[in-house]
């Protein structure tokens, strides 16, 4: 306990501020955070939004400087308007579980669903009005839901969190918060007697976190933080196999009916564990060996610690949440339906629907010589990786249902470790095929992206958003998580 009281009070130092002059900010807000925890329902053609509590607590993590979200980007946007002017004083995009839910199966059936959500916002000093807004696929944006906020009256508690139990470890310093990107790792499914393994898994994913540009030229405008709070049982749901845990945080494969996808829905559990610390994005670090992981644009993002691709599924996921960009592969089977319009041009910045050619959003990186669309083997890749896919797919369902029987751990072992060799050999496969074209390591527009075989089109031919493995972000890619890094900054 001694070394967990001392981690804290070095922790408690990111609020003791350096004298900076944000007039803006003193003026509209104070250097605290007011949450508000909420409830987001509906289905495909429906939603609705209801509150249940508000919190105000430690200090505004974010930029004083930078508070208004340009980047055009995620389904909805919180916006808090000045009550007296009906100027924009505080704006961020963000995506959602309910978002993605939307375009599932269950939803376009009508099935209506609730999910917990998070707004978190510097606490005001004004009344203010809290607004909502959504873009739908035709880019029309409108208001859905709105609530006045007037400061001297909410009743806005403390946010009443024991962390006298939880493990905080500040993984890597870059100076105080507000000027900073400030990460929290969340343990899930390590008990208390694997806090060591927690501790480990933490320094790995730092020294990962830092091999990689633009993180790696960027180092300083980054604090990493690892907060435990102990599960009862060590691993995650994998509810395809019947296995259930008891953990902290409720992450479970199988999200959205996908093998893959690792989500939770305690939303509010989850934002309680990272109040231990300062944050600007949340990650969800899965004690378990099965590959998964998910990443929501600034809601949080998720990776199992132990698979032979455990590094490339933190990297890509983080991708997702904390820049916003789009998954590049589209020969996986995914949850979503029509999740992207050819028709329209995606707002991401690593993928476009080439509705006009001369126009390409990154056309500043194309060489002249480069043509657009760019030709590639398309037709060789998507006939090996589609039949690696429904393999893949059939072995996982294997896996599943040996262990949903009960079959001898020797058996379910051997079924893993041949599972782990044919991905990998399949990985390698991919890599070797994409470096054989002509066009590979330039900047084109080379079509199949966003979950899409025909329509939409990636930057370069590969990319940790496009493939599995030890490889660089694109550089459409590295500009785009560069922009977000210095929007948290304040120099």
């Amino acid at each position: 306990m001694k070394r967990f009281f001392m981690v804290c009070l070095s922790l408690i130092s990111v609020g003791l501020t350096p004298a900076q002059n944000f007039p803006q900010f003193d003026k509209l807000f104070e250097d605290s955070t007011l949450r508000i925890d909420y409830i987001h329902s509906g289905n495909a053609v429906s939603e609705k939004f209801e509150i249940k509590k508000f919190i105000k607590h430690g200090i505004w993590s974010g930029s004083r400087k930078y508070l208004i979200d340009n980047f055009n980007n995620g389904t909805y946007y919180v916006k808090v308007y000045d009550s007296t002017s009906g100027a924009v004083i505080y704006s961020k995009g963000f995506d959602s579980y309910f978002k993605e839910y939307q375009t599932s199966r269950d939803a376009i059936n009508g099935l209506s669903k609730s999910f917990e959500e998070v707004i978190l916002i510097p606490f005001p000093k004004i009344p203010v009005k809290l607004a909502i807004e959504k873009t739908s696929t035709e880019n029309i944006t409108q208001k859905i839901y709105s609530i006045d906020i007037n400061p001297v009256e909410i009743n806005a508690g403390s946010l009443g969190v024991d962390h006298s139990n939880t493990l905080i470890i500040e993984s890597h310093k870059g100076g105080e918060a507000h000027s900073k990107v400030d990460v929290v790792i969340l343990g899930e499914g390590y008990t208390k007697e694997e806090s060591t393994k927690f501790e480990k898994d933490i320094a790995h994913f730092t020294e990962i976190f830092f091999s990689l540009n633009p993180y790696k030229s960027m180092k300083e405008y980054f604090n990493i933080y690892g907060v435990l709070v102990p599960s009862q049982e060590s691993g995650i749901d994998e509810p395809r196999a019947n296995i259930y845990k008891n953990t902290s945080l409720d992450a479970s494969f199988n999200a959205l009916g996908s093998e893959r996808y690792m989500l939770t829905e305690s939303v509010h559990k989850v934002y309680d564990a990272a109040s231990a610390v300062p944050f600007d994005a949340v990650y969800i670090m899965a004690n378990h060996k099965r590959y998964g992981g998910g990443g929501i644009y600034n809601f949080y993002a998720t990776f199992t610690s132990d698979t032979q691709f455990r590094d490339y599924i933190f990297l890509h996921e983080f991708g997702h949440s904390f820049a916003g960009l789009a998954d590049e592969y589209y020969t996986s089977d995914v949850a979503y339906s029509d999740f992207y319009k050819p028709d329209r041009e995606p707002t991401e910045a690593n993928i476009t629907a080439l509705l006009n050619s001369k126009k390409l959003k990154w056309g500043e990186l194309v060489e002249p010589s480069t043509p657009v669309p760019t030709p590639w083997n398309k037709a060789e890749f998507d006939s090996m990786d589609y039949a690696w896919q429904k393999q893949r797919a059939e072995l996982n369902n294997e896996i599943s249902e040996m262990k949903k029987n009960n079959a001898p751990p020797e058996e379910i072992k051997a079924a893993e470790e041949n599972y782990d060799r044919l991905d990998k050999e399949q990985s390698e496969r991919v890599d070797k095929y994409l470096k054989e074209n002509e066009h590979y390591g330039k900047v084109g527009a080379f079509e199949g992206a966003g979950y899409m075989q025909f329509g939409l089109y990636r930057s370069m031919l590969d990319c940790i958003m496009f493939s599995k493995g030890v490889k660089p972000f694109c550089a459409v890619c590295q500009n785009a998580i560069r922009d977000v890094i210095l929007h948290y900054s304040e120099d």
